[in-house]
């Protein structure tokens, strides 16, 4: 039986039904009580920790495969990585831009998982097909051309069914709790939380038990193993078809924006109004793609293309103007949310910098360390990330059952801390994590010299740990800002964004590498990375990124305390949008 909200008042019907644009499985208007929420989200998360899975058994053992199995230098492994990295990272723009404005999250999701699964199968067969192997010999010195290019096409395949997968599969989970529920939203503020847990133990998972098989057993057999993982996770999403809310793509989300400046400019000779009851907006009845949002004072001349000229005959004309001419005040304050952010992203790409380096240069450190465990037992270098991830699920779960509750009564706020204090929080940990890097570095060096042995691995353990807390704020921080300042229609394309981060910081790591060498060779005669980690001088790049991230940090405070967070107006219950400044 089909149900329309204009027939659906009373309180009672509001509980019973989701009224925030989202359909069931079958087209209709969800029931609260068989969709979404928890019961829909679990089986996103599970889906999540099975792709964090295989991605982080790829990710965090790709400079030992670039420098061991295809026998790379150490400069270049960690640029092919970053590259790597950098591509897997931005993918999401456009991902997330497909699925928001063309296809839909779900199907995305869907078509993402079969590119990640044959790029999965290519670097399986890679390993056991004979023209594909890397040698013909069990001691190779240098690998097959055929299996160096089947082994960059496999994973840059993976790249694009990354860039689907992540922003649609995130965004998506949280579409399953309605903002307007008072309930749900506060179970949304954990969802971010609880997906960071699930992805966290998808990535430790990873770093031990593939890691070690990779190591030990076959890289070959990791790839199987991670093949299957990879087809069971797409056989559970379909299984919970039935339990998801859905939202239908709304058409390119940058086009309204666009119109927004076109009207703006059009009429930057018109006085700003005072009162908003001057300015063009649809009532509640008329808008359907998402939620309607206040006036805000920043960036007052783009307040501009709501002005309804002729106001002699106001309703007509606001009817039938163009959108090019005339736009609505939530169509202008969403494009002052884009712009808004566009600072944050940027003052955010230092700690990405800083977060790229525990899965490139904290590895080739353990690489070369003493890694013993008793007599018999070796860590794989790739499982010391296993710390990071353990750092992370246990400061997210200080962070949601403790602080967040002892901050809510301390600062009468919902969210307890606004979300920009907690990626600042993050960007200090960052900090942290680069000086400590950068004086355990330097002692390894005087160490090897001294006594001509590896020092023991467990130097490395707090640089690895300090920067799992940092991502635990940042990271899922800058999850949660950006699913929720964008607006509504740009969700996917948010998690992009927030993606992004990583993938800019990835290739500006590259050119710091590439400026810091070539400064140090002007400057004292000598490159900054040789041919190994001996021969360089890591512990200065830690600090030259220590010194930019305490730079950053100053001028994100800045830029934060600033910042106004999206204004929603209120429907059934007061919509939360955020705290007013940093």
């Amino acid at each position: 039986m089909e149900q329309s909200k204009n027939d659906i008042e009373s309180y009672d019907d509001q509980q019973k039904w989701v009224l925030d644009s989202s359909l069931d499985s079958r087209g209709e208007i969800p029931g609260r009580a068989r969709t979404g929420a928890w019961r829909a989200a679990l089986f996103i998360i599970a889906i999540e920790f099975s792709e964090r899975l295989s991605y982080f058994g790829i990710s965090t053992s790709l400079v030992v495969y670039l420098t061991t199995i295809l026998h790379q230098d150490l400069k270049m492994a960690v640029r092919n990585t970053n590259y790597w990295s950098g591509v897997t990272t931005l993918m999401p723009l456009l991902g997330g831009f497909v699925a928001d404005a063309y296809i839909g999250r779900y199907a995305t999701v869907l078509l993402a998982t079969i590119i990640y699964l044959m790029g999965l199968i290519l670097l399986t067969l890679s390993w056991f097909i004979p023209g594909l192997k890397p040698c013909h010999e069990e001691v190779c010195v240098e690998p097959r051309r055929a299996h160096e290019i089947a082994f960059f096409i496999a994973i840059y395949l993976i790249s694009i069914g990354t860039g689907g997968h992540k922003p649609s599969l995130e965004s998506f989970g949280a579409d399953q709790f309605e903002d307007d529920h008072p309930e749900e939203r506060k179970m949304k503020m954990s969802y971010f939380n609880w997906w960071s847990a699930g992805l966290c133990a998808g990535v430790l998972t990873a770093v031990t038990i593939v890691v070690y098989i990779e190591d030990h057993i076959g890289w070959g057999v990791a790839g199987i193993i991670l093949t299957v993982v990879m087809a069971t996770s797409l056989l559970v999403f379909l299984i919970g078809k039935p339990f998801y809310r859905y939202r239908a793509p709304s058409g390119s989300p940058l086009t309204p924006m666009l119109q927004v400046f076109v009207a703006a400019v059009a009429k930057r000779h018109l006085p700003r109004p005072n009162d908003s009851s001057l300015l063009h907006e649809l009532s509640r009845e008329e808008y359907n793609k998402g939620r309607l949002l206040s006036r805000t004072e920043k960036l007052k001349f783009l307040d501009k293309a709501a002005i309804i000229e002729n106001r002699g005959s106001e309703n007509a004309s606001a009817e039938k103007e163009s959108p090019w001419k005339l736009a609505t005040v939530t169509k202008v304050e969403e494009l002052k949310l884009l712009i808004n952010m566009i600072p944050i992203w940027f003052f955010t790409l230092a700690f990405g910098i800083c977060a790229t380096q525990s899965t490139t240069f904290f590895i080739k450190q353990a690489i070369i360390m003493d890694r013993h465990i008793g007599h018999n037992f070796i860590v794989p270098p790739s499982s010391m990330f296993a710390l990071v991830a353990l750092s992370m699920i246990i400061s997210v779960t200080v962070y949601e059952k403790i602080l967040v509750p002892l901050s809510r009564r301390l600062t009468g706020k919902e969210r307890g801390i606004s979300i920009l204090q907690r990626i600042g929080t993050g960007m200090v940990f960052s900090l942290l994590a680069m000086i400590i890097a950068a004086l355990v570095e330097r002692k390894r060096l005087d160490y090897t010299k001294q006594h001509h042995i590896p020092m023991n691995v467990i130097w490395l353990a707090p640089q690895f740990i300090v920067i799992g807390i940092a991502d635990a704020f940042t990271l899922v921080g800058l999850q949660e800002y950006f699913y929720d300042q964008v607006p509504d229609s740009m969700r996917s394309l948010g998690i992009g964004l927030y993606l992004s981060v990583v993938g800019a910081a990835s290739f500006v790591n590259n050119l710091l590498m590439t400026v810091t060498d070539r400064l140090a060779e002007e400057i004292s005669g000598k490159t900054l990375f040789g041919k190994d980690l001996n021969s360089s001088r890591l512990d200065r790049f830690y600090w030259t990124l220590a010194a930019l991230t305490a730079a950053n940090i100053c001028f994100f405070v800045f830029v934060a305390r600033r910042y106004t967070y999206k204004s929603v107006q209120s429907s059934v219950v007061v919509a939360d949008g955020g705290d007013d400044g940093c």
